[in-house]
């Protein structure tokens, strides 16, 4: 996948593509529909499959004091979306000048002069331009007069008519329900990030642990969770089963919210490596303990649970072959 960051001076080969839009923030099965699409009808007019979003998201330019609240950093969505088979990403930075182009200055100048599209793909509550004042019926309407043809892909959903959304995701991951927001998402969720170094309280009680900063990534509910971690080193990541507590340590009174990973059976040394942590099933919330030796029990107790829903998953040492895959819900023990 050729990635760029401009709309402009683009060789002919990046040009004339069936382009799908959307800030696309986790690639959920909607996202999917709508990326899937652009393929299929990439293949039939034999055009570059091409993907278009922004960075930073829009939310972000406009709320800079927001929370956390991103489900897939530039590094994780890219990944992703290369996953779909896409030729194509251009990643045009949202800031004033864009946000302050016009929708028919945005077809024209960025899709038309700029990418030479082919054909447009979106989703139906697509909206662009200065103030969203672009919608789908503008864009199919400047399509059949500047030579590009538009498709729109209805919302999808699933089981109950529960409409796949990245608002949807959030609230099952802030409610901690991560197998619920792994069905909407087609994957379970995950953070990445460089393992830092720590306090080593976790090496000194028996269960030593890869902490991550969480940055900009959205904080699901604290607490403890069964994972599986990907290390990633000369470009091949091998995964382990694991247990991570994600928040704040209520114990040891920490400043900031802390994503600590420890694997099962494993004792290399990972600092600065890059870790990527798919959360599968949430154990419990945090809580404080009387002692040092209640929180061992506990933890010993979050590892035996942990190991025993990981087990039910049917795991290979290829694990994911695709990030998109049938999530199942584990069995609670």
């Amino acid at each position: 996948m050729l990635v760029f960051r401009h709309h402009s001076d683009l060789p002919e080969e990046a040009r004339g593509s069936v382009l799908a839009i959307g800030n696309f923030d986790d690639i959920h099965k909607g996202h999917q529909a709508v990326i899937s699409k652009a393929a299929r009808l990439a293949a039939e007019l034999e055009a570059p499959h091409g993907v278009l979003t922004f960075e930073p998201h829009p939310r972000r330019f406009f709320r800079p004091d927001i929370e956390p609240f991103r489900l897939t950093p530039f590094r994780i969505k890219a990944r992703l979306i290369e996953a779909l088979g896409v030729d194509l990403l251009y990643v045009l930075s949202f800031d004033t000048k864009l946000s302050s182009l016009s929708a028919e200055r945005f077809v024209r100048e960025v899709l038309v002069g700029g990418l030479g599209v082919r054909h447009v793909v979106v989703g139906d509550d697509f909206a662009f331009g200065a103030d969203r004042q672009g919608d789908t019926g503008m864009l199919e309407r400047m399509g059949r007069s500047l030579g590009f043809g538009l498709t729109v892909v209805t919302r999808v959903g699933g089981p109950a008519a529960e409409i796949y959304s990245s608002t949807r995701v959030r609230e099952y991951l802030k409610a901690g329900n991560p197998t619920r927001a792994a069905r909407v998402l087609g994957r379970y969720f995950e953070i990445e990030g460089r393992v830092q170094p720590g306090e080593q309280r976790g090496r000194n009680l028996g269960y030593p642990t890869a902490n991550v900063d969480l940055g900009e990534t959205t904080h699901p509910a604290f607490g403890v969770y069964a994972v599986r971690a990907g290390v990633e080193r000369d470009e091949k990541t091998t995964w382990h089963d694991g247990a991570a507590n994600l928040g704040i340590r209520p114990m040891f009174k920490s400043d900031r919210p802390l994503l600590e990973v420890h694997l099962f059976d494993f004792n290399q040394d990972l600092y600065g490596a890059h870790l990527r942590v798919a959360l599968v099933d949430y154990l419990r919330p945090e809580m404080s303990f009387a002692d040092v030796d209640e929180l061992k029990q506990q933890m010993a107790e979050d590892v035996r649970r942990a190991r025993v829903i990981l087990a039910q998953e049917d795991w290979d040492s290829s694990w994911p072959a695709s990030p998109f895959m049938s999530v199942g819900a584990p069995t609670k023990s």
